[in-house]
């Protein structure tokens, strides 16, 4: 007991932060994950899965549940040994479908009559019924190339890679012989022929789902059944690297053919939606080819006449996700409004097949993110999370915007523990714009008391630092340890019109540093921010702006933690993979002579002559957005320069930390840095 309360006068951190009723990394993964969250077509019940982890066996299983859409108790659906995941309703809403190692099941709502659907011989990836209940399509992998074992089958251990193209590798794996490819299969009496599957893509070597995160959100299969539209990047080796070029395919299942619905539209087109009479498609829709973080304009094509129409056009945010009306008037969507996601209707005018402002209105309003959406009578079923709070699922009144929390997953913890209040602040930049900043504080704030404070930089780069919750980048975890966390908004970031998010592009070392530092700036004017005891943390391009802080900021920080950032942006050009992202937001590559500049200006490693606070970097072997050496270089520079820094290595994880122990020891080494620098 003496020397815990030696070190928590030496470290200067609020000795209620170590109490047991404040958030640990412990009780993060104690905390179920709800997924899901889908209404019943009779819009009376919801499906949804929870997800728990086993820090012991280092590995996590779902279960399935149902509960009224009017609010009552939950039922367990599903066995222990089950694990079920991409859990639907059957479009009649008489059985709930799911997957188990790979094989499609089906069984009541109420969890009987457990029935196995299919038996391929490879596993399905995702699957949709068609409405109609006469064949499923799904997704499996194809082999279309021969290894380097079959090239040399007389040098079976051989591990060479012969590679003549790009995109050999792809996030955290290396491209190999195999693809996604969407089939259909007839169904009788409750089992899948997949002896009669029928493969949409024969022979292409290309992807649906999208790899790497696409799911069943990149097809759709009309009410009739007699096509099924589909999102594909049909681009192969450099082109692909450098093109965000997806399009929607229409297969038709009467004769076999397929046609390019969105020719000549040369961004990402995704998420295709029949309407409910079948009469029109509705799909996201970006602009511009290499563009990642483009507006998502909502689209409509009209079948009879084959013609598209942009819907959201005078819509300033870009659309995360929708859905149509039951009554085909309309469609409901999520999108970002001021570092929060909320909950939209679109009702199509009578004037025009289109949307002015007028009739778009928001139906939720307050501190949260809204993640899902689907329809249930006069509400509206939807994920929702904050800061404070990981996903349940709520009910939304459509027409009064008020909502009644379903789920309670977990309020036993939450009922112990006392978490940080989150502030909204408005503070004046350098060029005299208002940019959002969160500020947590730790859950015993005393104003009276001076606190170490946390400057969080976003990664991204176009992401919102919303009312996010992370189970590793958790503010209401690092307000629990007795740090304050400053969390701007900083420019490039959604959810304040196209103009702020667009900002970032070729402008990374400049105006978004700037918003940085007037964050921290500011916040170090409160009696209660320590401005000797300063940090600045992130990951990804938060990462980046973590490396270009250490050159810049003018002794203003005493401690960097900077996780999979990318440090010398020459040599992170010649070995990231999608190259559309480093041409747009970079400019080009840097042999371009118009590009040196540009290279020199914005890369951290040109500023490393002026490094001279300690360092925490992270980093993932299996990250190839970032690769591992931006990490390696960055930290042999801090070595070399006598800094006091450390090297936490993850040999196995890629972007980001998912297995469950080496979560923990993030966490753990993460604190124990701050504890030691801070």
């Amino acid at each position: 007991m003496i020397k815990k309360f030696i070190l928590c006068i030496l470290f200067l951190v609020p000795l209620g932060s170590f109490g047991q009723n404040t958030l640990t990394p412990e009780l993060l993964w104690k905390l179920g994950r709800v997924g899901g969250g889908e209404a019943s077509p009779d819009g009376k019940s919801v499906l949804y899965t929870v997800r728990t982890y086993d820090l012991g066996q280092n590995t996590g299983s779902n279960q399935l549940y149902t509960i009224p859409a009017d609010g009552g108790q939950p039922v367990l659906i599903s066995s222990a040994n089950h694990s079920p995941y991409e859990a639907h309703w059957r479009p009649d809403g008489l059985k709930v479908t799911f997957l188990q190692k790979g094989q499609l099941f089906e069984m009541n709502p109420d969890g009987s009559g457990l029935a196995q659907v299919s038996d391929t011989k490879k596993p399905i990836l995702t699957y949709r019924y068609s409405p109609d209940l006469r064949f499923v399509a799904y997704a499996q992998s194809v082999k279309l190339k021969q290894t380097t074992q079959e090239l040399y089958p007389a040098y079976g251990k051989a591990e060479a890679l012969i590679i003549d193209d790009l995109m050999y590798r792809h996030w955290d794996h290396w491209n190999d012989t195999e693809y996604n490819h969407l089939m259909y299969a007839p169904l009788q009496n409750g089992r899948l022929l997949s002896q009669q599957a029928v493969d949409l893509m024969k022979g292409e070597k290309f992807d649906c789902p999208t790899v790497p995160f696409g799911g069943r959100e990149d097809f759709t299969i009309s009410r009739d059944g007699k096509q099924i539209v589909y999102s594909c990047k049909k681009l192969e080796g450099k082109e692909y690297a450098v093109s965000t070029n997806t399009d929607l395919y229409a297969y038709s299942t009467a004769d076999n053919t397929t046609v390019n619905l969105t020719e000549g539209m040369m961004g990402y087109d995704s998420h295709p939606s029949f309407s409910p009479d079948g009469k029109h498609l509705a799909w996201l829709s970006m602009k511009r080819g290499g563009y990642e973080a483009d507006k998502y304009v909502l689209y409509s094509l009209e079948l009879s006449s084959n013609t598209k129409t942009p819907l959201t056009n005078d819509f300033d945010e870009t659309i995360s996700t929708f859905e149509w009306m039951k009554n085909g008037k309309g469609f409901y969507f999520l999108t970002g409004a001021e570092a929060t996601y909320q909950l939209f209707e679109a009702k199509f005018s009578k004037r025009k097949k289109t949307f002015d402002n007028e009739n778009i209105r928001q139906i939720t309003a307050g501190v949260h993110n809204y993640k899902s959406i689907s329809q249930a009578g006069k509400k509206l079923i939807a994920l929702k999370q904050s800061m404070s709070s990981a996903n349940e699922i709520f009910s939304v009144n459509i027409k009064k915007g008020t909502e009644k929390q379903l789920t309670f997953v977990n309020k036993p913890i939450y009922d112990k523990l006392k978490m940080g209040k989150v502030e909204k602040r408005w503070i004046k930049t350098t060029d005299g714009k208002n940019m959002l900043t969160w500020v947590i504080y730790p859950p015993n704030f005393d104003p009276n008391k001076k606190y170490p404070t946390l400057l969080y930089c976003q990664g991204g780069p176009q992401s919102a630092v919303s009312q996010f919750f992370s189970f590793r980048w958790n503010f209401q975890l690092m307000a629990a340890k007795g740090y304050i966390v400053v969390a701007p908004n900083r420019r490039g970031l959604p959810s304040f019109g196209t103009q702020w998010n667009e900002a970032i592009s070729k402008d990374w070392g400049g105006q978004p540093m700037k918003d940085y530092l007037s964050a921290i700036d500011e916040m170090a004017k409160e009696p209660f921010v320590d401005e000797n005891r300063l940090g600045a943390i992130g990951a990804s391009y938060g990462g980046y702006s973590v490396y270009y802080l250490a050159g810049i900021h003018e002794n203003r920080f005493k401690t960097f933690v900077s996780h999979c950032g990318l440090f010398d942006l020459r040599s992170w050009y010649g070995t990231t993979e999608e190259l559309f992202f480093a041409n747009w937001d970079i400019g080009g590559p840097y042999w371009k002579k118009s590009m040196q500049e540009a290279y020199k200006k914005f890369s951290p490693s040109s500023l490393v002559a002026n490094w001279n606070t300690p360092m925490l970097v992270i980093h993932g072997g299996k990250d190839f957005r970032v690769p591992e050496t931006q990490g390696m270089q960055a930290f042999q520079a801090l070595q070399l320069k006598n800094i006091k820094s450390r090297f936490l290595y993850f040999p196995n994880e890629g972007h980001w930390v998912l297995k469950p122990q080496n979560g923990i020891i993030w966490h753990t080494e993460f604190f124990k840095w701050l504890k030691e620098t801070l």
